[in-house]
């Protein structure tokens, strides 16, 4: 399969489910779309590459998750939307910020984050989403969500997630896996599975070695009797038009509507999500104003 995409496997019959992603292209084009520096761009690809799994574990047609990091760290804010087509979208408070390389080399994305919390939401249609939150335990994103999985969901999960750039700061890698143990997981499996996981380099490391998720998983859970069961192509994409728009601008009243016509200036209103512009002139504000007075 070219391009992004998730494999959703299963092994040890069943007591193990399994995804694992590369997620290169929708990462590189977050980059791309919000201008993000590069450890702004780890960040958010490790959110994106986690948000665009956990929404193709999703069942529901219009089912919609949103993972939300909010820190005390330069970077701020972290948000990404996925829905269970694993389409999926995101915005980080501040695109620009940059931070010297950890010890090791590594982007420290911890240390743009900070303290604060991860909250998982999930809207699947119920008169309330359903929705968890946790402090962050490190701000490198997957051990927050291993942690959220464990506590929230009660679910003993391993998420691995990792963004690779290149010196001229475009993304050279990206992709992760998350591996969850099912009720009926004996102690042995648990302590094979750890024993392999603690064997993993890391996970952009298999990409750049040429290996796609299947190989990874192999790699992982091979001696476990891997089920391949699907692939799942994935991708960064923005649902906003200028329609919906023109949605948000009426609810912003008709004071501030009013404004924007003495102005006498065509107005610019920019997604969050995919930063793409949408214009309306002088006579499309004051249409929209109308609306508001019938």
């Amino acid at each position: 399969m070219n391009g992004d995409y998730i494999v959703r496997a299963a092994a040890a019959e069943g007591a193990i489910r399994a995804f694992a992603i590369t997620s290169k292209n929708l990462v590189e084009e977050a980059r791309r779309r919000h201008n993000t520096s590069p450890v702004a761009t780890a960040a958010l690809g490790r959110l994106l590459t986690a948000g665009a799994m956990m929404g193709a574990m999703m069942k529901g047609e219009k089912d919609v998750l949103t993972l939300r990091i909010q820190g005390d760290g330069p970077i701020g804010g972290i948000t990404v939307t996925a829905n269970s087509h694993a389409d999926v979208k995101g915005t980080v408070q501040n695109p620009e910020v940059l931070l010297h390389a950890r010890a090791d080399g590594k982007l420290d994305v911890a240390g743009a984050v900070g303290n604060g919390t991860l909250t998982v939401i999930r809207d699947i249609g119920l008169k309330e989403p359903y929705s968890g939150q946790i402090n962050l335990v490190s701000g490198e994103i997957a051990e927050d969500l291993t942690y959220y999985y464990a506590l929230s969901e009660q679910t003993p999960s391993s998420v691995a997630l990792g963004v690779l750039m290149n010196r001229e700061n475009t993304v050279r890698q990206a992709g992760g896996f998350i591996l969850q143990l099912m009720p009926e997981a004996g102690e042995e499996i648990v302590g094979q599975l750890e024993k392999r996981l603690g064997e993993i380099r890391s996970i952009t490391a298999l990409l750049d070695g040429g290996e796609g998720p299947e190989e990874i998983l192999s790699h992982i859970l091979g001696e476990f009797e891997l089920e391949i069961l699907d692939r799942i192509p994935t991708r960064f994409f923005c649902n906003c038009s200028k329609e919906r728009v023109k949605k948000a601008l009426i609810s912003v009243g008709k004071t501030e509507l009013e404004e924007m016509i003495a102005s006498g200036e065509t107005a610019e209103v920019s997604c969050h999500f995919c930063n793409e512009s949408y214009q309306f002139d002088i006579q499309e504000l004051k249409a929209i104003r109308n609306m508001l007075e019938n």
